[in-house]
């Protein structure tokens, strides 16, 4: 125990990218888990795996066009997607579901095929990997992708926050939100341009692939124990950091891969949750 934290101390005293991996990996976790609930409870789950599609397609376009900053054309990508999955996958005679499908096995592919013609490395694999899985990206941040991070976090806190009471109605009955007049069709669509930023900050932690184990373990786990929405969100808040800092932890100790890490911690915490659930219902 005294070795392993001698080690950690070690690591973030020396290397700048450890320490800019654990502020951006704790500040993903935090806004990533405060629309989970909303996610879980309105069944958008899919949405995240859908739209972190998208943004491995745009991922792809930026790298063939030797953009420095990816981010410049993969937000706006994910976002258009987002606003255009929910205004058009009711009002179409391709249903949201079915549409989410398409657009996202087809961003997947193009984004692969485009990855092959306009290879940049010849380890073709080790760059799908990464950004599939998110092994490597999250411990090359610069400081400017992490002040990037800090801001885009503290944007989705603060719109969680000061719309606090109305993604509540939204997300229990938005038919009723809407007849006292709440503008539900407009938090829906705040609510998809948020989850899209999400999206795309959460493909540096934990990739393409694992996004919405980021976005949907930690919700799941809390309402296992807890049955109000704010201690369900509070509870998956605090889960989602700790799991988040501790499968960091792991991967720099035991070199494993930094986003299957974090969703391997994620899921133990999960059935620890579930078997304290079954504990306080029986007593």
């Amino acid at each position: 125990m005294t070795e392993a934290l001698g080690r950690l101390a070690y690591y973030f005293q020396t290397f700048e990218f450890v320490r800019y991996a654990m502020v951006a990996g704790v500040l993903i976790a935090l806004c990533s888990s405060l629309l989970g609930v909303t996610l879980v409870l309105k069944r958008f789950s899919f949405i995240g795996d859908g739209l972190s599609h998208v943004a491995f397609g745009a991922t792809a376009v930026a790298a063939a066009m030797n953009l420095t900053d990816n981010i410049l054309l993969v937000l706006p990508v994910t976002i258009l997607c987002a606003v255009l999955l929910l205004r058009t996958g009711q009002n179409t005679k391709i249903k949201g579901d079915a549409s989410l499908a398409m657009i996202s096995v087809g961003a997947l592919a193009i984004g692969y095929l485009i990855m092959n013609l306009f290879a940049k490395s010849a380890n073709l694999s080790a760059d799908v990997c990464a950004t599939l899985f998110g092994s490597t990206s999250i411990l090359t941040l610069s400081p400017t992708a992490v002040w990037l991070c800090a801001g885009l976090s503290a944007l989705v806190t603060a719109v969680f926050l000061l719309f606090y009471h109305k993604i509540f109605s939204v997300t229990f009955d938005e038919d009723f939100a809407a007849a006292t007049g709440v503008r539900a069709k407009a938090y829906n669509l705040l609510l998809a341009v948020v989850i899209a930023v999400i999206i795309v900050l959460a493909m540096n932690l934990v990739g393409a692939l694992l996004v919405s184990a980021l976005v949907v373990f930690p919700a799941l786990s809390a309402m296992r124990v807890f049955k109000s929405f704010l201690s369900v969100t509070v509870c998956s808040v605090v889960m989602s950091v700790v799991c988040a800092a501790l499968g960091i932890l792991i991967s720099i100790l035991a070199g494993t891969p930094v986003g299957a890490t974090i969703v391997a911690v994620n899921i133990s915490g999960f059935l620890i949750f579930s078997a304290a659930g079954r504990i306080l219902q029986r007593s």
